[in-house]
């Protein structure tokens, strides 16, 4: 099939591109890239007002599959990302039964491309069962389809076994992921230790617990001569150990998700467990702390920590419920309101933080528009608003705080590999 996407602003971080042009795509890749491209094509888009980049890339999806499909599977997971702009989602391995051997690769790997409607790549565990005792056989899980690791969820604790796994991604020249988290610190808290967890009476979970874990990893960092990849960082400390680390030539980068840069812990005291996150809602001077990482550079990737759960469980008390939110569909709406509206990025340096970022750390061929390239774009009208709303959203679970919400930057089209996979 031919497709003609026409007078739409073309906006790559990766080239520097940002101007009026058309793409012609035939079949998967995009064959032609200029202004008045007159081939003849099968189907036309008229992009014309509206902005044209590449298909967005979340390096931190929680999927459920295997185990929990009441939640969300691979076919809704995908759905609901390609409504969100995004053609390349990878998933955490903390499912059920844990993505630890190749053939849980293979098994998501096949799903994906019966059921999946853009791409998913497996991030696999760095231990067994993720019990942090035992090394995952990380060379066959490479040759498998694994594009990292990760034991997302928990810290990997035993010193000497996260030194060996940093020297193992350094020979498969994959990152690696760390939830930085020492849970004998967060224990049994559920927000964020200070003045609000002690006038709700919630137990609290301090800044220490990650930014002990920061340091250590980055020390180990270092000791190995690997590279590291932070998981939702979401504190000021936390924030200056990885500047420091970068000075020092630390190979570390990080990401931060949406609810982090825009969403404070002044929200927990309406109960709504859609405020239970992990890590949890920081205070204020954290929030302007994550969007001065992200305008400096310091924070490579936004990443949505997509974390869907059915409504029985975020129904239970604050205590019980489990942590996470979904984040997929209201992502982009989210950094151009909090973000590129403000001022505090370019259109370009935004986009660049969910495309040619995380695929550049990924080792990824994608986040980029060029010729003989795959057609993966998304196209979204940026001053367009939608508002939020839950019977809208093509996730099966629906835990967002940002239900009510009204959002910029509505996504018209995506396409993957030159089909389109979602049209508003």
């Amino acid at each position: 099939m031919s497709l003609l996407v026409k007078g739409g602003r073309l906006v790559d971080p990766a080239s520097g591109t940002d101007e009026i042009m058309d793409i012609f795509i035939e079949g998967e890749k995009i064959l032609k890239i200029g202004k008045n491209i007159n081939l003849p094509a099968k189907k036309i888009i008229d992009a014309t007002g509206s902005v044209v980049i590449p298909g967005l890339i979340d390096m931190h999806t929680h999927l459920r599959d295997p185990g929990r499909e009441d939640e969300e599977t691979i076919r809704s997971g995908t759905l609901a990302a390609a409504r969100g702009g995004f053609t390349t989602i990878c998933c955490m391995p903390n499912t059920s039964p844990v993505i630890d051997d190749p053939s849980l690769v293979h098994y998501i790997l096949r799903r994906a491309e019966k059921e999946g409607v853009i791409e998913v790549l497996p991030i696999a565990s760095i231990t067994k069962n993720e019990e942090g005792k035992v090394l995952s056989e990380m060379g066959r899980l490479r040759r498998a389809g694994a594009v990292s690791f990760s034991d997302d969820g928990k810290w990997v604790s035993d010193a000497h076994l996260m030194r060996r796994a940093l020297e193992y991604v350094k020979m498969l020249d994959l990152p690696l992921i760390s939830h930085c988290e020492d849970d004998d610190l967060s224990k049994d808290g559920v927000i964020n230790e200070g003045f609000f967890s002690t006038v709700l009476g919630l137990p609290g979970i301090p800044r220490e617990a990650e930014e002990i874990a920061v340091f250590r990893d980055i020390c180990l960092t270092r000791l190995a001569r690997s590279s590291l990849h932070i998981a939702h960082i979401s504190t000021v400390n936390s924030l200056n150990l990885v500047r420091e680390a970068k000075k020092r030539g630390i190979k570390v980068t990080c990401e931060v998700t949406p609810h982090h840069f825009t969403l404070s812990e002044e929200l927990v005291r309406s109960f709504d467990t859609n405020t239970k996150v992990n890590p949890p809602l920081r205070d204020k001077d954290d929030v302007r702390a994550m969007q001065e990482g992200l305008k400096d550079g310091s924070i490579e990737v936004i990443a949505t920590d997509h974390a869907p759960h059915s409504p029985e469980e975020k129904e239970l008390g604050y205590t019980l419920a489990p942590f996470g939110i979904i984040g997929l569909e209201t992502a982009l709406g989210l950094v151009i309101k909090e973000l590129i509206k403000p001022g505090i990025l370019t259109l370009s340096k935004a986009i660049a933080k969910l495309t040619v970022n995380p695929a550049r750390i990924l080792n990824l061929d994608r986040g980029r528009i060029r010729e003989e390239g795959l057609a993966n774009l998304a196209i979204f009208n940026l001053n367009e608003e939608w508002k939020v709303k839950k019977e809208d959203f093509l996730s099966l679970s629906k835990n967002s705080p940002f239900v009510g919400w009204t959002l910029p930057g509505k996504v018209k089209w995506t396409i993957f590999k030159g089909k389109v996979v979602y049209q508003c």
